[in-house]
């Protein structure tokens, strides 16, 4: 068995040897072959578990959010009308329901989704009726491993300790923010990460660096502020960390400021 953490969602499951993680358009998926992921694939192998998680700045309730997931994934798979049972899992609560499929459809669909704070992950196991027996331990056996560790691993920080995300690269802050004031405090960087997960990043990580939290605003937010911002203090020192939408919306610009 073997340990998968994401380092910016923050959850960590444990996965059979043999399956292989595979990201794309802002999900997670795991299984034993990778091309079990292509439309129209007919091997002995399907059967997956796909994860998506989502920051619920505007705190809308879970039920409302799993109606949305659950709509889209009925309509593109011509499901029959679904409903849902009350769900927990890792300490956590939600909502879980197994898909009704086409008779005529080989395949068998189980979705879940649960609510860590402002967190929100769904799930949505996807397999053949006959390979039901043998898969579905495992998958249970993976989804029942999750857990929400107070920090992650492999983090590097900037001098002045702050914390960064993987696969950021150091930008020129005065091409992201208009009329930056002592452009000389600020460092700039971008990322490949979406606003959400750096959101979930930030507030988790920032005061496993002995950072305090003296004020977070989300994005998006009723207030009309253009980005998420929080303001941390590390004994005589005061930081601005701005989390900016990018062009797309596969990407983010993220700023810090030192004040």
């Amino acid at each position: 068995m073997k340990i998968f953490q994401h380092r910016l969602w923050g959850y960590e499951i444990t996965l059979p040897d043999t399956w292989q993680h595979i990201a794309f358009n802002g999900k997670d998926g795991f299984a034993e072959d990778p091309d079990a992921f292509q439309e129209g694939y007919e091997g002995k192998k399907l059967g997956h578990l796909l994860i998506q998680g989502e920051w619920n700045a505007l705190q809308k309730p879970v039920e409302k959010i799993w109606k949305g997931h659950i709509s889209k994934t009925a309509m593109m798979l011509g499901a029959k009308k679904i409903g849902a049972a009350p769900w927990r899992m890792a300490g956590r609560s939600g909502l879980e329901v197994e898909i009704v499929l086409p008779k005529k459809s080989k395949k068998r669909l189980w979705a879940g989704i649960l609510e860590h704070g402002m967190l929100v992950l769904s799930f949505l196991v996807l397999h053949w009726k006959t390979n039901r027996e043998s898969f579905e331990p495992v998958v249970t056996e993976v989804i029942s491993s999750l857990q929400f560790p107070p920090g992650v691993d492999g983090l590097s920080s900037t001098a002045e300790g702050i914390p960064l995300p993987p696969q950021g690269s150091p930008a020129d802050p005065a091409a992201m923010v208009n009329d930056i004031q002592e452009p000389g405090r600020w460092q700039g960087f971008t990322t490949p990460h979406g606003v959400g997960p750096l959101q979930a990043f930030y507030t988790r990580e920032l005061p496993n660096y002995e950072w305090e939290m003296l004020q977070y605003i989300p994005f998006p937010n009723t207030g009309g502020h253009p980005f998420a911002q929080i303001k941390a203090r590390q004994g005589q020192k005061t930081i601005l960390v701005g989390v900016l939408p990018g062009d797309d919306s596969s990407s983010s610009a993220m700023i810090i400021s030192r004040v």
